[in-house]
């Protein structure tokens, strides 16, 4: 059971707060496709902050717990995420939009896989059949959602054939490559030194933050943007329970800077649960429950707003769901049994 409960808490972390961030980041990106560079900064500061208390130490040296890691191994890694956050957000500003952008990342199954085959991971066909079922279902139910008449892509003017929707395909592609070796890097780090997430999940960050000076005039005017937008509408059922001074607060502040606080607080939640399970799991096991996630923001969608789930999209949730169950049982319990029974034969022959 003490084994189950940190799998059971990022489960509940990325499935509470990664669904989150997708409702706040979309609204976002349909006021200011060209935030992607705020939106990664604010959620980098944030994390920072609220990690700070993981490796804060009086009396070390800069107030700060030895590294239990190299320090060039946390700048390679702090390289890395940083590049793929920034490249993530980065393709809003090429005619991408939230549900293709779902739709192209959820290759991320094949490309973590194909990273580990590459660094010498042995997979067996089951775990390969599944990631590969698990990536259609998703794109089917992705493209289902997006078709149906609750809900559209909105790409109406989307010419698929433009330079810039090709740029913003290439951005994907290649920060889908950057995060398959980045997962499949932290997973050694791990290996070889320990389940230290919480350092890894400050670092990461704090040594990311410095990259973006260069940026600073783009960051400036991407914020003023957004600071334009309407002031904050609190409902009346939220204001009659928060304080007179919170509601002047909210309602003087703008919606979409609002939106912006609220991605950054729900992108901790989620990258909380990842480092967890990256920590306690493989990097292909987060990813296919990462593609899994996707998929539930989907559904949640169409609860929430009622829209019809056409039989196609039950098909792709099918597909996704089944494939996931076939991925943890192959990985959890036949792997396991037959290491396991190839041991025991190893020594009765010896």
């Amino acid at each position: 059971m003490a084994a189950i409960a940190p799998l059971a808490g990022s489960f509940a972390l990325i499935f509470g707060g990664c669904c989150s961030n997708v409702y706040c980041l979309e609204a976002i990106v349909k006021h200011e496709p060209d935030s992607g560079l705020l939106i990664t900064l604010f959620q980098f500061i944030f994390t920072c902050l609220s990690t700070l208390h993981y490796q804060f130490d009086p009396n070390g040296r800069f107030f700060a717990k030895p590294s239990p890691v190299p320090f060039r191994k946390w700048i390679v890694s702090a390289t890395l995420f940083f590049t793929v956050n920034m490249m993530n957000n980065w393709a809003f500003a090429f005619n991408i939009s939230v549900p293709v952008h779902i739709i192209l990342r959820s290759f991320g199954s094949v490309t973590t896989m194909a990273a580990g085959w590459l660094r010498g991971k042995k997979y067996s066909s089951v775990q390969v059949f599944s990631v590969a079922v698990l990536t259609i279902g998703v794109m089917v139910s992705a493209w289902a959602d997006a078709k149906s008449k609750g809900k559209t892509m909105d790409t109406s003017s989307i010419d698929i054939h433009s330079a810039s929707f090709e740029m913003g395909l290439m951005i994907l592609l290649v920060a889908q490559l950057l995060s398959a070796y980045m997962g499949a890097y932290v997973e050694d780090i791990y290996l070889e030194h320990g389940n230290h997430w919480k350092a890894n999940l400050f670092y990461s960050h704090l040594l990311s933050i410095p990259l973006f000076l260069n940026f600073s005039p783009v960051l400036y005017k991407q914020f003023t943007r957004l600071q334009a937008s309407h002031p904050f509408q609190v409902p009346p059922i939220i204001a009659a329970t928060l304080p007179p001074t919170i509601n002047k607060v909210l309602a003087s502040t703008s919606q979409h800077v609002i939106y912006l606080t609220a991605n950054a607080i729900t992108q901790l939640l989620c990258i909380t649960g990842v480092n967890i399970l990256s920590a306690n799991t493989s990097a292909v096991t987060v990813t296919i429950v990462l593609n899994i996630r996707k998929l539930v923001s989907f559904l949640l969608s169409i609860w929430i707003f009622g829209n019809h789930m056409s039989g196609l999209m039950k098909v792709g949730a099918a597909m996704v769901f089944g494939a996931g169950a076939l991925y943890g049982w192959e990985t959890s319990y036949k792997i396991p049994q037959r290491k396991r029974a190839a041991a025991e034969k190893a020594q009765k022959s010896q």
